[in-house]
């Protein structure tokens, strides 16, 4: 069973930091003012700020802001600015170990599933796709602050993953399977093949979703999970959406699903809303989940953090 982080409650101290991309000052300020309302205390990373190009900071200076939060025992919930690009580069700084003894949530999405993925499969550790300080908004949606406190700050278990009203879920293949749930985003996910920090699918639930591809883009990302054989390993399939892409060569975002992962033949639940999406459910990465294709559920059987 994979390690639940303390829960989050008001009063509680986030700890902010720019893992990918680099956001502009006056965003992250803005942001970091809705937090405080919120309750919250902040702890801002040194490089949070930074501007680096493609990347905020380098690799190292990075890693060693996300460690600073790891170690300083006031943070209880990290924090990313925002995903992007880069975020794989941290991930040989890292140290595990000291991470595991040190379980925190690290909620977010995009790029960050990375580290998503990789905290809990060497550190050993429930994280969470979830918000990122970009959504920390007077805009955003109720449903999306509902979920992200549900996950975090709540021991509710069973905990049933749901879209919003008038956005069905729906199954192309029926079946129930039990496992953890791993993924996250399709572009990211496809980039640690071939790497020590490769997503390891055996037995899981795989969750995938996209965001600004092109279809002939995601065909080809697809294929390569196949052929690498992730869906091969695992037990059940989740598709999220496939927020503003684009349709190539006549051919849709569900015309693959149907074409390419539907005949794969495990149980496949597709139009989950989350990360890209305007609508974002709480996925626990590293939780164990039923999905349930016959009844079109996916449930948290446990509780993600702990008392």
């Amino acid at each position: 069973m994979a390690i639940r982080p303390p829960i989050l409650q008001s009063g509680d101290t986030i700890g902010i930091v720019t893992l990918g991309s680099p956001l502009d000052a006056s965003t992250i300020d803005a942001r970091l003012q809705t937090l405080k309302n919120m309750g919250f205390n902040v702890v801002v990373g040194k490089y949070a700020y930074a501007y680096g190009g493609i990347v905020a900071a380098t690799a190292q200076q990075r890693a060693d802001d996300l460690m600073e939060m790891f170690a300083n025992p006031n943070v209880k919930m990290i924090l990313p600015t925002r995903g992007g690009t880069g975020v794989k580069d941290i991930l040989p700084n890292l140290d595990y170990p000291f991470i595991n003894r040190n379980p925190k949530i690290v909620t977010g999405y995009s790029d960050i599933t990375i580290l998503l993925n990789v905290l809990y499969q060497f550190a050993n550790l429930i994280t969470f796709q979830s918000l990122l300080l970009i959504d920390f908004k007077t805009s955003t949606p109720a449903y999306n602050f509902d979920q992200f406190y549900t996950a975090t700050s709540t021991l509710m278990s069973p905990r049933l993953i749901q879209n919003p009203p008038d956005m069905p879920l729906t199954s192309l293949v029926k079946g129930v399977v039990r496992g953890q749930i791993v993924g996250g985003n399709l572009t990211s996910f496809v980039g640690t093949l071939g790497t020590p920090f490769e997503v390891n699918t055996k037995g899981k639930i795989i969750f995938l979703e996209e965001t600004h591809e092109p279809s002939n883009a995601v065909y080809r990302y697809l294929t390569q999970l196949i052929m690498a054989g992730k869906f091969r390993d695992c037990v059940g399939i989740v598709m999220g959406q496939c927020t503003n892409c684009t349709v190539s060569y006549a051919t849709t975002y569900q015309d693959l699903i149907v074409g390419l992962i539907a005949p794969l033949g495990k149980p496949l639940l597709t139009n989950l809303s989350s990360a890209h999406g305007f609508y974002k459910a709480a996925i626990p990465i590293g939780a164990l989940a039923d999905l349930d294709t016959f009844n079109n559920t996916l449930t948290i059987i446990e509780p993600t953090v702990s008392s």
